[in-house]
């Protein structure tokens, strides 16, 4: 079996290409990127594979058997269209089966909500692909927060809308070993699966961050729309709300869900004390 992971150049592309290198071999493993030339240090073959050229995925998806398709980072009324491209490519490459690499979120009512529905149409799209399939629906990133530390301790707080929502966080690693085992197992085909860790609140990532880092920090909850001017200030008017969307959907509970991460790769997530301990000083 030979499997491909596109956006290799990413992080998370990237981790879900390691964790198929240990698993199966590098010389069954196949990263696609948009410019192949920019991917380094995988010890694997690199093939074109643009988003928006349907032509070179078809061609660089040839021989494949496998494939897991990362979500494009494109604004949803263009994703929709990549992601079928490479669906289409797929198909008529001979792909035998094909992974999304969806999100969790809330469907509606916060400006993350038309990324998110622009994840549900792929997923549409990839059971109505005619092939094997798996989709995992991926919990929120925790590394930003670890990385986010000295703004965090510049400010003395954590602040943001998600109140008291708690938030099934998980990292690029644990995904990709859920990713790893959703297409490489046929066992998992035909399945959705929320992939997550521990839900918890800002709170209790306070905590975590101060034990961590040794840290001082509180939390303080604001309200949605101050805390989308602040994103927006800091990141731009295209993603500053889409990440007040996301908090909003915390407050919601969309993020509240136990996972089936142990059910995919059969054990546990990390739980969130180990994660933080191999931070700690």
């Amino acid at each position: 079996m030979i499997y491909a992971v596109t956006a290799v150049s990413g992080q998370l592309g990237r981790e879900i290409a390691l964790k198929l290198i240990e698993k199966v071999g590098a010389d069954n493993v196949i990263g696609l990127a948009r410019t192949p030339d920019h991917v380094k240090g995988l010890g694997i073959e690199v093939r074109p594979g643009d988003y928006d050229k349907p032509d070179d995925l078809c061609a660089s998806l040839q021989g494949i058997d496998g494939l897991v398709l990362v979500s494009g980072m494109a604004p949803p009324q263009d994703r929709i269209q990549q992601h079928r491209n490479v669906i289409e490519a797929a198909k008529s490459a001979g792909v035998r089966k094909i992974v999304y690499t969806s999100i969790q979120g809330p469907d509606e009512d916060t400006a993350f909500s038309p990324v998110v529905q622009s994840n549900r149409q792929t997923e549409a799209d990839t059971r109505a692909s005619g092939l094997d399939w798996a989709i995992g629906r991926n919990g929120i990133y925790i590394e930003p927060d670890v990385e986010y530390i000295d703004s965090y301790r510049a400010k003395g707080e954590i602040a943001n809308s998600a109140g008291d929502g708690k938030c099934g966080y998980t990292t690029r690693s644990e995904l990709a070993n859920a990713y790893t085992a959703l297409v490489t197992q046929d066992g998992l085909n035909a399945q959705t699966v929320d992939l997550n860790g521990t839900p918890i609140t800002q709170e209790q990532l306070a905590g975590y961050l101060n034990a961590a880092f040794a840290a001082d920090l509180t939390y303080r909850a604001v309200s949605s729309a101050d805390f989308v001017a602040d994103r927006t200030a800091e990141l731009g008017d295209f993603i500053g709300p889409i990440i007040g969307g996301i908090y909003d959907g915390i407050s919601k509970g969309s993020y509240n869900s136990a996972g089936d991460f142990e059910a995919v790769t059969g054990r546990p997530h990390q739980s969130w004390n180990d994660y933080f301990s191999t931070f700690a000083k």
